[in-house]
């Protein structure tokens, strides 16, 4: 089993940055591919970002392309996510997950992740 614990959010005004962190207990880390989703106000929980279990191969959601970059530290046993140009429209709860799939048509997808951090508040202001 894993347990994700997710820090790094606040509050950042528009055009600002944010680096979000997500720490995994146990052994297992190089097993599981990563993600980060996030949740506004009344809406539905959504794709952010993606990362193979190396670190290789990184997927975005298009709202994000270019102004956001996930990463891991394999030793660390953490994921990122580094958030840059923010808008007000990135305010959410943001959540860390891993699934043991490794095909990316699945790592955009949420019921394939099997481990859900309790998420961090990010609130961009304008």
């Amino acid at each position: 089993q894993v347990q994700l614990v997710e820090s790094g959010g606040g509050l950042v005004q528009a055009g600002g940055s944010l680096r979000l962190s997500c720490a995994a207990s146990g052994r297992t880390f190089t097993t599981y591919s990563m993600g980060w989703f996030r949740q506004a106000p009344g809406k539905e929980r959504k794709f952010v970002a993606a990362i193979s279990r190396s670190g290789d191969s990184t997927y975005y959601a298009d709202s994000v392309k270019g102004r956001f970059t996930i990463s891991r530290d394999n030793a660390k046993n953490t994921v990122y996510l580094q958030m840059n140009s923010l808008k007000p429209e990135d305010t959410a709860v943001y959540y860390c997950a891993a699934t043991s799939n490794s095909d990316s048509y699945y790592l955009s997808r949420l019921p394939y992740y099997d481990y859900w951090g309790q998420g961090t508040q990010v609130t961009v202001s304008s």
